[in-house]
């Protein structure tokens, strides 16, 4: 499969599982699209805001970037299991797209399957718009709502400047400075207990459209904003951006995490791939493995993949827009029983368009029944 990039594709504002939206309510949802590779697959797009809050995922977006061909299973020694986490829980936010069609539709001949298997699931919580006003109590509602259930949430800023290189998902801060702010508030409504926070999809392996001094002046604000929020809730569990398997090799992705912060326990528990892609779980193990076995840090460092369309795989055809024949992967979970594999999260929400066969980022039923029988 040719790279692609992974951004989450924007349309109006940018998206996710829940994407938090700025419209009064105060409320967090995400309309995200897909995530792709740098030329198959086009950044996620952002879903328009519902009534309450917006829920949604990224879509694919395609990239310049050059293939890589995936990387075989690292056999190095930093691959012992990793302390069990505080809670294997992850915490189903209750407002989202799916639970919106969900509950518009008790009487829709395909509403069994796509609750039971897409709605009844945890997903990420997306905050993709830049409001500086709300964005604490925004976080605030999804971490308190996750305490209250025991839960751990999901959640993921997306507002660093110039992301997805000015394409479907463009938006974010007006400049790093006012980032810089907007992330301390974010991480203000953390909350003190188990969180994970998946930090700005692409902003690191679909940073080739900045120059040197721009992309140094990015990681120098991504690893600024590990240390913020591990800092505000030092039981926040932050991973930063390694792309995918048929993206960069791992040691240039290694490279490019370095100097983001990624391999610094102060600022990073470690690393997410596979963002609104559909790599094969297998691939991406191999491939994380590889990038922090390269990256070098702590044994501690660890991985979380998206799993939330990659039953099936990518298409052979390249195709990342709502492809056909793709498939759930596995369940949501922070067990997965894989050394330094943290956890299996639904980044991207499955049945959420990526343009093709919906509105970019809006929930889609036919797309998601497919998907899930």
């Amino acid at each position: 499969m040719v790279a692609m990039a992974s951004a989450v594709v924007v349309a109006g504002t940018v998206t996710g599982m829940m994407s938090a939206l700025d419209d009064g309510r105060g409320g967090d949802e995400a309309r995200p699209d897909v995530t792709g590779t740098p030329f198959l697959q086009p950044l996620p797009a952002v879903p328009t805001p519902s009534p309450s809050a917006t829920s949604g995922s990224p879509s694919p977006s395609a990239s310049a970037a050059k293939a890589e061909p995936s990387p075989k299973p690292s056999k190095s020694a930093s691959t012992r299991p990793r302390t069990e986490p505080a809670s294997v829980r992850l915490y189903r936010h209750s407002d989202s797209q799916v639970l919106d069609w969900i509950r518009a539709n008790p009487d829709d001949p395909r509403r069994p399957v796509i609750e039971s298997r897409i709605a009844d699931r945890p997903a990420a919580v997306w905050f993709a718009d830049y409001t500086p006003s709300n964005i604490t109590a925004r976080v605030r509602a999804v971490t308190s709502a996750g305490a209250a259930k025991g839960g751990v949430p999901v959640v993921v800023p997306y507002a660093i400047p110039d992301r997805d290189c000015g394409g479907a998902s463009q938006g974010g801060a007006p400049d790093l400075g006012a980032y810089g702010g907007w992330i301390e508030r974010f991480a203000a409504g953390l909350g003190s207990r188990e969180v994970v926070v998946i930090l700005e999809p692409d902003a690191i392996a679909q940073s080739d459209c900045l120059s040197e001094g721009e992309r140094t002046a990015r990681f120098s604000a991504l690893a600024r904003a590990g240390r913020v929020l591990k800092a505000a809730n030092p039981k926040a569990r932050v991973y930063f951006d390694a792309g995918h398997s048929d993206w960069n090799s791992p040691q240039k992705q290694a490279g490019l995490l370095r100097r983001a912060g990624a391999a610094s326990t102060a600022s990073s528990d470690g690393i997410f791939s596979n963002v609104s892609n559909f790599n094969r779980t297998g691939d991406e193990v191999a491939y994380v493995r590889r990038t922090l076995d390269a990256l070098g840090g702590p044994a501690s460092l660890g991985a979380v993949i998206d799993t939330s369309r990659n039953g099936n795989g990518a298409p052979a055809d390249g195709e990342w827009c709502d492809p056909a024949g793709r498939k759930l992967g596995q369940a949501p979970t922070l067990g997965t029983g894989e050394a330094r594999i943290d956890a299996y999260l639904w980044v991207k929400l499955p049945g959420e368009s990526d343009g093709c066969r919906g509105t970019p980022g809006t929930f889609t039923p036919d797309y998601a029944y497919d998907l899930a029988r």
